[in-house]
């Protein structure tokens, strides 16, 4: 059986994000607020067997790992459970993670797109740093639907599915979109059929993608923002959710609206802004999304296929 667990469910800066005095991070510091702290969005995928493919190495994994004793099975002196990582794309706070696991008894095989490695080969070159310590074994995803497997979890199929989105502020292509620079992910068991569709950074939904949320079991998507201009009302940043890459929560088109139209089983945001409101357990947008049967990830929570 494959079982998603996630490891961090906040974005980039987690919750309370350190430099951050919202009303969120502020109450959840002093108590004032009902909510629970979360760590940079992260996934691991587990087959049978004791090994996991990492998706995502987001800076907090090793707070993550720590948490999650299921990523160190302990079969030899120095040992984990992580086979293999896997990259939505080439954002700062989903690739940095990769330089703690500098210890790795040997190259870390490495999955991500072609236009990813490309970033991480030369631009923030990650790949080129590793090499002086585990080194990094790379496998260029295909962006044609075409399903993969990872060893050793032979149960379990993948498939990549470009998204509408920009490369990292850093990359030479930042404005230049390529095919690649983020994906979301088809998971699959072998066995059972099921299948989940995660995808943390998503700006748009077009019938591609609409049709993997709809013939998901589970999805799990992007939660960011509740509001597009929720950025610029609290006076941090000039930005709307679209520029940023994401789409709002609520509104004409927004992810409950689209969310609304799924037969899923589970429909669960992930990726949640320290500055969204539905982090606090008792608000009124908290109250929304229970109304439309939506959950929101929390880190340790999983989704069995």
């Amino acid at each position: 059986m494959t079982t998603i667990r996630v490891l961090g469910s906040a974005a980039g800066g987690g919750f309370p994000q350190w430099n951050c005095n919202c009303h969120n991070c502020d109450g959840v510091r002093r108590g004032t607020v009902r909510a629970t702290p979360r760590t940079q969005s992260s996934i691991a995928l587990f087959g049978d067997g004791p090994d996991a493919i990492l998706v995502n190495a987001s800076p907090d994994i090793l707070q993550q790992l720590r948490q999650t004793p299921a990523l160190q099975p302990a079969r030899a002196p120095r040992d984990s459970a992580i086979a293999a990582v896997l990259l939505m794309d080439a954002q700062i706070d989903h690739v940095t993670g990769l330089l703690m696991l500098r210890e790795h008894r040997h190259a870390l095989p490495l999955y991500a797109t072609a236009a990813v490695l490309d970033d991480l080969g030369a631009a923030f070159p990650l790949t080129r740093m590793l090499s002086h310590f585990c080194g990094v074994q790379t496998h260029a995803l295909p962006c044609d639907a075409t399903p993969f497997t990872v060893p050793p979890l032979a149960g379990m199929r993948l498939t990549a599915v470009p998204l509408q989105s920009k490369a990292p502020p850093y990359s030479p292509s930042r404005n230049a979109p390529r095919i690649g620079d983020n994906i979301g992910l088809r998971i699959e068991d072998c066995r059972s059929g099921r299948r989940a569709f995660y995808a943390p950074g998503l700006g748009s939904v077009d019938d591609r993608v609409f049709a993997e949320l709809r013939d998901a079991d589970a999805v799990l998507v992007d939660g960011t923002f509740w509001r597009e201009d929720e950025m610029q009302a609290l006076g941090f940043s000039a930005k709307a959710a679209a520029d940023m890459g994401h789409l709002p929560l609520s509104g004409p088109g927004g992810m409950i609206e689209i969310l609304d139209r799924l037969p899923a089983a589970r429909k669960i945001l992930i990726h949640i802004n320290n500055t969204n409101p539905v982090l606090v357990e008792d608000s009124p947008e908290r109250a929304e999304l229970a109304r439309h049967g939506i959950e929101l990830a929390c880190d340790g929570m999983e989704i069995a296929l």
